[in-house]
Parts: C-alpha cells; sequence; structure tokens
C-alpha cells in the first residue's frame, strides 16, 4: 500500500528490556500447526479519514503494550519469547480496492469475501503480529470500515478489546475515556447456603473427573460423526471459509431469558442448537443417532465487567486468559416436533453442569493437542453485542455449508423461541 505518513521507528530504550518471555498459552497459539488471529470490525457512521486513524495507531494503540512492537522469536533453549523491533506503520496499513460506484448490499458482499480472505491468510512472522485494514466503501451497516487483525499470541478477546476500546474516546466529552456500566454481584448470606456449597463440591469432583475424561477421548479417539456440519475433511483448516452475520435484538433475547430462568448465552446457545437442527433438516439430514460436538470458548478472568488496560496490566490479567468447554448438541429425529425452547433447556442444564466443574482449568493443553491432531471444524460461531443488538458472525467451510440457508434457519430459530416463550402469555416454565 503507497503511504505519505512517515515512518514510525520504536525502539527499546534498554536492550535487556528488549526481550520478554512468553507464556504457554501465547506458544500454542502461534506454531507451525496452529495459528490463531481475531478480527475486530468497527463500523462507522461517518465516511473514514485515513489521517486520524493513523495518528491514532502511532499515539495511542501502540504505546498500549510493547508487544505491539515486538515480534515472536527463539530464544537459546528454544522458547519463544518477544523481541522489541523497529516498525514501519505503513506496513500494518491495509487499504483494499473494490469497484466503484457499486450499492450497499454489493459492498456488503466484497467486504464479506475480503474479511474471508484476510482471516486465512497468516501473519508475517518477520513483523509485530498486528494489521489496520480501512473499507472506505458505504455498507448497508457503515458509511466506513476498520477491521484490526491481531494475532492471538498479543493476547485474547477480552485483552485486545479493551486496548482498542482505550483508543477511543466518549462522544459527549472527548477529553474522557470510554467507560461502561459495572455490574455489581448480589450478596447472599452464608450460613443458608453451607449444604448447598457441600453438594455443589461433591458433585464437581465427579464432573471434573467425568468431564475430562471424556474431553481426552473427544479429542483424541472418538470423533464427530460425519454430517451436514462437519466435512471431515482432511486439511479443512486449509479450506477457504465464508463469512456471514446475523442480528438480534438484545432486548427480545433479554425476554426469553427473563421467561426460562437463564442467562442471555443460554438463550443463544439455544437458538445456535435448533438453528443447527433446522439446517441439517433442510440438507435432508436427521441428527437422531450422530455425534455431534460444540466448542465453547471461557474467559476465565474472576471479572463482571469491562476492564481498562491499566487495570489489566496491573492485576497481571492481560494476555491469554481462556479455555473451552465441550458440548454435545442436542440431536432429535424430527426437529418440527420440537418445542423450540427446549433446546435453551437443554442448553442452560449442560453450560451450567459444565460450569460447574474444573475441568475449564485443565483443558489449556488438551486445546492444543486437540488443534494439532484435528485442525479446524467446518463451522464456527462468534458473537459480539452492542447498542441493543447481537450480532454472530458465522464463519464456515466454504463450498460446504451453505451459509445463507444456516443464516436463514438461525432466523427462524429465534422467531420460534421468541414466540414459543413471549408469545403465549399463560405459558408455565420449570
Amino acid at each position: 500500500m503507497a503511504s505519505t505518513q512517515p515512518k514510525l521507528v520504536v525502539v527499546a530504550e534498554e536492550e535487556e528490556e528488549a526481550f520478554q518471555p512468553v507464556s504457554p498459552a501465547t506458544e500454542y497459539v502461534n506454531s507451525s500447526v496452529l495459528s490463531l488471529s481475531i478480527l475486530g470490525v468497527f463500523e462507522s457512521e461517518i465516511p473514514i479519514d485515513d489521517f486520524p486513524a493513523v495518528t491514532a495507531l502511532r499515539n495511542k494503540f501502540l504505546p498500549i503494550n510493547i508487544r505491539f512492537s515486538s515480534i515472536l522469536v527463539k530464544g537459546h533453549n528454544g522458547a519463544q519469547q518477544w523481541k522489541r523491533v523497529k516498525i514501519e506503520l505503513e506496513d500494518h496499513i491495509k487499504v483494499p480496492i473494490f469497484p466503484k460506484g457499486l450499492s450497499p448490499d454489493q459492498y456488503d458482499e466484497y467486504l464479506h469475501e475480503y474479511l474471508a480472505t484476510i482471516a486465512m491468510d497468516r501473519l508475517p512472522q518477520s513483523r509485530p503480529l498486528w494489521e489496520f485494514h480501512m473499507i472506505m466503501y458505504p455498507t448497508s451497516n457503515a458509511a466506513g470500515t476498520i477491521v484490526f487483525k491481531l494475532h492471538h499470541a498479543l493476547g485474547d478477546g477480552f485483552s485486545l478489546m479493551g486496548a482498542l476500546f482505550s483508543c477511543l474516546t466518549r462522544a459527549d466529552d472527548p477529553s474522557l475515556p470510554l467507560t461502561f456500566p459495572s455490574s455489581k454481584s448480589s450478596t447472599s448470606q452464608r450460613g443458608t447456603r453451607i449444604f448447598k456449597n457441600l453438594y455443589k463440591k461433591i458433585s464437581g469432583c465427579w464432573n471434573t473427573t467425568y468431564d475430562f475424561t471424556w474431553s481426552v477421548l473427544r479429542s483424541t479417539i472418538v470423533e464427530d460423526d460425519l454430517s451436514a456440519i462437519r466435512s471431515g475433511m482432511p486439511g479443512v483448516e486449509f479450506q477457504p471459509i465464508s463469512i456471514s452475520t446475523v442480528t438480534f435484538s438484545l432486548n427480545r433475547i433479554r425476554q426469553v431469558k427473563s421467561k426460562v430462568g437463564g442467562t442471555v448465552n443460554d438463550v443463544i446457545t439455544g437458538v445456535t442448537f435448533y438453528g443447527i437442527q433446522l439446517y441439517m433438516q433442510r440438507m435432508n439430514q436427521i441428527s437422531r443417532g450422530k455425534r455431534l460436538t460444540s466448542l465453547v470458548l471461557l474467559n476465565t478472568r474472576m471479572l463482571n465487567g469491562y476492564q481498562n488496560v491499566q487495570d489489566m496490566l496491573t492485576a497481571n490479567s492481560w494476555g491469554n486468559h481462556f479455555t473451552f468447554l465441550q458440548v454435545s448438541i442436542p440431536s432429535c429425529s424430527d426437529v418440527e416436533k420440537e418445542n423450540p425452547l427446549a433446546f435453551v433447556f437443554r442448553a442452560k442444564k449442560m453450560v451450567r453442569r459444565k460450569k460447574n466443574s474444573m475441568v475449564v482449568y485443565l483443558t489449556g493443553k488438551l486445546l492444543q493437542l486437540m488443534w494439532k491432531i484435528r485442525g479446524r471444524e467446518s463451522l464456527s460461531l462468534t458473537m459480539v453485542s452492542y447498542i441493543g443488538n447481537l450480532t454472530v458472525a458465522v464463519t464456515v467451510e466454504k463450498g460446504f455449508i451453505a451459509s445463507q440457508v444456516l443464516i436463514s434457519c438461525m432466523k427462524e430459530a429465534f422467531e420460534k423461541i421468541y414466540e414459543e416463550a413471549c408469545g403465549k402469555t399463560e405459558m408455565e416454565f420449570s
């Protein structure tokens, strides 16, 4: 990309500060068999001006963490470590060229194709592991789009979104940093919960033993069955992908949540389970008897909400603090005869049981082993909520899963679940 911006050079002040060790999590997300990146998509209501963006990168983004101006190198003992280097800012800024004069809907397709392409490309190891993409064309959702591509070695989604948010200011007062409301957990009397806590600990020990054994078997020996959502093709992680999005009203999700006594995650997981069943039926398959598993990534920080970068660095919570749960996808013989809410209740029951298990803290190395042996899967979903909406990004194996059919099934699943939960005033839930 041609750029008129001067080259930005960052040099470590002292040689001994130029190298920093990496965590085990960082090593296994950046290896010859696994390289994970995060795409952060920002949609702007006004056309994008590249000058403020470049200034923000230079003055706000790079100083946040030394990792943003460092590369990963191997030390004398073969372990990876961070090395601070000179950085040329224009090497990290990408401005794609699309045809002119198209409609917003047409630019939607170009944007999705572009995201799918950069998601598959590995970041060069010879320079700091991030890129900044500016899409200057209006889509149906925005006048311009900014995409950060950041390697997972830099940190997990919680760390990196905190870093990106720290580059923003409040619209009502630009002199103030961006803030979010804090959530407060309710307190309860300890004396009345002794027996419940004892039962929880005993069941937690059993759940941990069972879940970890089951996870090891599912990650090494026992495979999911081939189905409409799993091709089983060798090297699926290198196959082209397609990215689509579907948006739900967060207010309507909360209405369902209040009816079933669960969480937003319970509802959207149930929608996903139900949508997959509808999709398999559209593809003339039934799930009864098939082994299907979803991988749910979890943030392991003991936090209730947003934490700014300075607080993360002080509390040593920056980095990769995540694990995963393997959750079986419910099966059925005739999805049309199923109560849509049953999928939400199943999701609520399964995830709640999995959370009462220490297996979430034992599966870090298992995650590395699983991806090393099996690679990626044919379908993945990522969720983000903002301004009253929850958007699900659906990434599928191109040419195998019909993304638009799957999106329509997800929409149908949510509408049926909402109607079942909120459209019947006399219905009781247990």
